[in-house]
């Protein structure tokens, strides 16, 4: 049943490759980050989050090979 709310965007951070990870919203590349604030600042000019927004929240972010903790040096 659709109730009219639209779906929630889907972020994907994807496995750290080299220090970096590659971010995707609902299946579209919109860039690579190499720290959790890094990320917060592409989330905010996206227009999904605020600056304060938490990246842990597993509603809004499907962290994978990792958390949002787990930046390894390139």
């Amino acid at each position: 049943m659709n109730d009219g709310t639209p779906a929630r965007p889907r972020v994907v951070v994807e496995e750290p490759h080299d220090g970096r990870r590659r971010v995707r919203i609902d299946g579209e590349d919109v860039g690579v980050v190499v720290n959790a604030e890094e990320l917060r600042r592409l989330l905010t000019r996206t227009g999904l989050t605020d600056e304060d927004t938490p990246v842990d929240d597993p509603r809004l972010i499907d962290w994978q090979g990792g958390g949002p903790d787990d930046w390894p040096a390139a």
